[in-house]
């Protein structure tokens, strides 16, 4: 991705994911700004030398701090009252001279249960949850809100995500790992560099109203990286308790009432992405390694 011509990336939401993704691009020649609605970190971003602007419910954002933004990625969570950024934003947007390119971060929720099945990006959005339907309604928002303009607006369902200090590693470090019996179950997920990777394939190659999946293409178990995590630490993983035991937070039981497996065939055709950890076994094991290093 290195002959990809810098510009200035603006990021709704720059946080774990998208400031991993920031310093890839800073490293290419990018100008990357974003927001924030943290008050410490937004400290640590200028710190690091980012243009990080205050921006949530009771924070407007100054709209001059778009000026120049050739790239733009929306990756904070809806509001109750919908999308925090579009439509409020939307004319703004729309007037950025430079704009060519904008990317929403969304999630497989949309897609609601599929027992199982494998399904790809095809597949008609039944959401069945109020979070997967407000993301659904987010993604159409940013697809509205560029609508007859040359902007390639695209979205992106992200599986999952897990990375350094972000890992089933960290979750039996701290004690917040659990094994959970629910026969059947399995989840996607997707290393935090290789979203960075997906988005920076998209922006080489933009495909406007495309949608992806973004995962590693290996659904499995919840409890399969925990026992991974567990003997690349030597030791033993929590004990298995039966879903119906486990007093899950109503989050939690939504997240468990949704089964899914998803095709990530686009992304590699269409985007030619070649995904530096295919599972969580290869990323997992990169962590440790980095961590012992």
């Amino acid at each position: 991705m290195d002959d990809l011509r810098p510009g200035r990336l603006f990021v709704f939401g720059l946080g774990y994911s998208m400031t991993r993704l920031a310093r890839r691009l800073r490293d290419l020649g990018w100008q990357v700004a974003g927001t924030t609605r943290d008050a410490d970190r937004l400290v640590r971003l200028q710190d690091e030398g980012f243009e990080a602007h205050a921006f949530g419910p009771d924070q407007p954002l100054d709209t001059a701090a778009l000026a120049g933004t050739t790239h733009l990625i929306q990756s904070i969570s809806p509001e109750e009252s919908g999308d925090p950024a579009a439509p409020a934003l939307a004319e703004a947007l729309r007037a950025l001279p430079a704009l060519r390119w904008a990317g929403y971060l969304s999630t497989p929720s949309v897609y609601g249960d599929r027992g199982g099945a494998w399904i790809d990006e095809s597949a008609d959005p039944t959401p069945g949850s109020p979070r997967g339907w407000k993301r659904l309604e987010s993604e159409r928002a940013w697809f509205a809100a560029f609508q007859d303009t040359g902007v390639a607006v695209q979205v992106f369902r992200l599986a999952g995500i897990y990375g350094p200090g972000r890992s089933a590693l960290d979750q039996l470090r701290h004690g917040r790992a659990r094994r959970i019996d629910k026969p059947g179950q399995v989840f996607n997920r997707i290393h935090v560099d290789d979203i960075g990777s997906v988005l920076m394939a998209s922006m080489r190659q933009p495909t406007p109203g495309a949608v992806y999946n973004v995962a590693d293409g290996h659904p499995s178990s919840p409890n399969d990286p925990i026992e991974h995590a567990a003997r690349l630490l030597g030791i033993d993983p929590p004990p298995l308790v039966p879903f119906e035991q486990a007093g899950l937070s109503p989050l939690g039981r939504e997240f468990y009432s949704e089964c899914k497996r998803l095709k990530i065939d686009r992304i590699i055709d269409e985007l030619g992405v070649h995904l530096a950890y295919p599972s969580y076994r290869e990323g997992l094991d990169a962590i440790w390694a980095e961590e012992q290093a």
